[in-house]
């Protein structure tokens, strides 16, 4: 049984990508074990760690749950300057989405409960 995750993502200068995820998650890393190497710990049990190397083609998005896509979204265009990024919906599915790019071509995403008997309490 799976009881905890890591997921990782890489990036060529780690002090510049500790600083951009520090910006992306609004707050510094849980925990760095070594040299090249920062962990912050998203959920109990799930972690996204941040490499020093060069990172993976083709891989993702990690999505990321939010309350407010739309504010997030004017938030991370503002202040890590990415590209501006469409919100999907689907009838049939209970999120809105959007998907964008670290600077090192990491494919990320953010996502909102449409309805919100979805929205998990660890969010209120």
């Amino acid at each position: 049984m799976i009881d905890e995750m890591t997921v990782q993502v890489r990036v060529l200068d780690i002090k510049e990508g500790q600083q951009w995820y520090e910006t992306f998650l609004s707050r510094k890393p849980d925990f760095i074990p070594h040299e090249g190497f920062a962990e912050w710990e998203l959920i109990p049990g799930c972690w996204l760690q941040v490499a020093e190397g060069k990172p993976a083609v083709g891989s993702g998005p990690i999505r990321f749950g939010v309350l407010n896509i739309k504010a997030e979204r004017e938030r991370l265009v503002k202040e890590l300057k990415i590209e501006f990024f469409p919100i999907h919906s689907r009838e049939e599915v209970p999120v809105k989405w959007g998907t964008f790019t670290d600077p090192w071509g990491n494919r990320l995403g953010l996502f909102e409960y449409v309805n919100e008997g979805e929205i998990k309490t660890s969010y209120k």
